[in-house]
């Protein structure tokens, strides 16, 4: 798959700062109204000092259509705020390596609930112009009310001002909530509609909970060639 080269990835925090905040302007927050055919899922990991990136892509009957993954040099530091610029290399190398074009991408990671609104789905959403959400494992920012205990119960999450960005949805009774908010082309209801739609029996939606496990299959030697 192709992709738009926006900006330098060797930048000093300041610097990658600026290009948050510029970037974070040309999000389009909107309802996705699409045909939803193909969805993928995006996970990285760090193992032993390589930047391990896989993407799943699973069809609407949320069967397993293509597998693509690289392993990399990390050439940026963990910086909070900054994850983007350590993961976003590794995710376009591995997404230039897909076949099957997906109509959503669901990351393992923030959207807009990010103190400069542009967490790695609202940023690579940019780069690959494709509707993307981010549905996170814990909260980076923002203020909500604990969701109830039960599947498929959730609170609104907002920003400073009062602004709704996304959405902290128990996907299963009495586990963590997870948080879900809107990367680029979509806007938080369908975000959340979105993830409600590939959620099984399990705490993660099928898209990034398979890219998870083929991840885990990667780091222990049992895939790669």
């Amino acid at each position: 798959m192709e992709y738009r080269e926006l900006h330098r990835w060797d930048l000093e925090p300041p610097e990658a700062m600026e290009v948050q905040n510029r970037l974070k302007e040309r999000l389009l927050i909107v309802p996705f109204e699409g045909k939803v055919e193909y969805v993928a899922g995006v996970d990285l990991s760090f193992p032993g000092g390589k930047a391990l990136a896989v993407i799943v892509v699973i069809n609407a009957a949320m069967k397993v259509v293509e597998v693509v993954h690289t392993l990399s040099e990390i050439e940026y530091p963990y910086i909070p705020g900054l994850l983007a610029f350590r993961e976003g290399p590794a995710f376009l190398k591995t997404w230039e390596k897909l076949k099957t074009k997906p109509d959503v991408v669901f990351f393992d990671g923030q959207g807009i609930a990010h103190p400069r609104g542009l967490g790695i789905a609202s940023h690579m959403g940019l780069f690959i112009d494709i509707p993307t959400v981010g549905i996170a494992k814990s909260r980076l920012y923002g203020k909500h009310e604990e969701p109830g205990k039960n599947k498929g119960d959730y609170t609104p999450l907002f920003d400073e001002r009062g602004n709704k960005i996304g959405f902290v949805l128990r996907s299963r009774p009495n586990v963590a909530p997870l948080y879900v908010s809107p990367g680029h082309l979509t806007d938080p209801d369908s975000a959340l509609k979105l993830t409600m739609r590939f959620l099984k029996n399990r705490r993660l939606p099928e898209p990034t909970r398979l890219a998870h496990l083929y991840t885990q299959k990667l780091k222990g030697g049992l895939m790669f060639s």
